[in-house]
């Protein structure tokens, strides 16, 4: 559909976040900030992997704080607004107050895409603090597509300006991205979103069957630097974009230098589909627990891929952190 407006958002400094292990200092988020922003990025977030509040023995501590690190971002901001993530329950209605006194714009409130009613009070004050406000439907390919209208017409009724079906596993095949949000579009008025992540080196094409059923804001992170496998690639997300005759507003080669000069400069590893981050998909698991799992396999001598198995048929959720370590210790008990 040429000519289309799409409104990209960067998650480099807060998805990112988790393949950073929480540790991003004030000089590479100034530096990334200002490359989104000379780029002609519309929105980017930044906070902790886990959204406000995150910073925890249970989610890992952020190597600063967070508010201090949205208002460093918000200096180098000339156009670009900041979005941040809250989940009710790890992030509570003063975090945000505080979040829009250091510079923030947007908010996407997010829950399991079955528990959309945890976010009534969240969203409503967001609205009432003047921000952009999505709600935010995490491991949506956990729910058939009836329940996930029902859940998105819940943030509707809040008052959500958009809702985003997240495939916060990497699990979501194209069909089912069309068929969601084909759903989506045509039972709700507000505007619809994707955010995927590459698990199974899906994320550009089910960011781009999202497009082409309707999302009209889509997610993206420079060099893919995100949770598991990372998520679609914000550059690459502008170049066939941009070949499909959409308009995003963001300028290639600049969004490119930020991405190769800055990000690269600074990614603890190159974000490739290994063995652990393929099961992520393939299992439909949170991608955020690839490095808790990584790490439970070395104290318990276990295999990764078979921690990871076990959790998606536990279908384990954010925020079921610890079950990971037991998860890991009964395999090794059993082995």
């Amino acid at each position: 559909m040429a000519n289309q407006k799409l409104t990209l958002v960067d998650v480099t400094l807060r998805d990112g976040s988790h393949s950073m292990k929480h540790q991003f200092t004030e000089e590479q988020v100034r530096a990334t900030a200002r490359g989104l922003d000379q780029a002609g990025v519309p929105y980017f977030d930044i906070s902790h992997g886990d959204g406000l509040g995150g910073s925890s023995l249970q989610y890992g501590f952020s190597l600063h704080d967070e508010l201090k690190l949205i208002e460093a971002a918000k200096e180098e901001c000339k156009q670009a607004k900041l979005s941040v993530l809250l989940l009710p329950g790890i992030g509570l209605k003063d975090d945000l107050r505080d979040a829009v006194k250091a510079g923030a714009e947007m908010v996407r409130v997010a829950t399991h895409v079955t528990e959309a009613d945890v976010a009534k009070q969240h969203v409503e004050l967001s609205r009432e603090l003047g921000l952009k406000t999505a709600g935010f439907l995490m491991m949506g390919h956990m729910a058939p597509t009836s329940v996930l209208v029902e859940q998105a017409k819940k943030f509707a009724e809040y008052g959500a300006e958009i809702v985003y079906l997240v495939d916060s596993a990497g699990a979501l095949l194209p069909f089912e991205v069309t068929e969601k949000i084909k759903a989506l579009k045509n039972e709700l008025s507000i505007e619809i979103g994707f955010h995927g992540h590459n698990n199974l080196s899906l994320a550009m094409a089910n960011t781009l069957a999202a497009v082409e059923a309707g999302a009209t804001y889509v997610d993206g992170s420079l060099r893919a630097l995100g949770a598991g496998s990372g998520n679609t690639q914000t550059e690459v997300m502008v170049a066939v974009f941009e070949r499909y005759g959409y308009e995003t507003g963001i300028n290639l080669y600049d969004v490119m230098d930020v991405a190769n000069n800055v990000v690269a400069s600074y990614m603890p590893r190159p974000q490739e589909i290994t063995g652990g981050s393929l099961i992520l998909g393939y299992s439909g698991v949170y991608s955020s627990f690839l490095l808790h799992a990584s790490e439970a396999a070395k104290q318990f001598n276990v295999d990764e891929r078979d921690i990871l198995v076990e959790l998606g048929k536990r279908q384990a959720v954010g925020g079921q952190e610890d079950m990971i370590k037991e998860v890991a210790a009964e395999l090794s008990v059993r082995s």
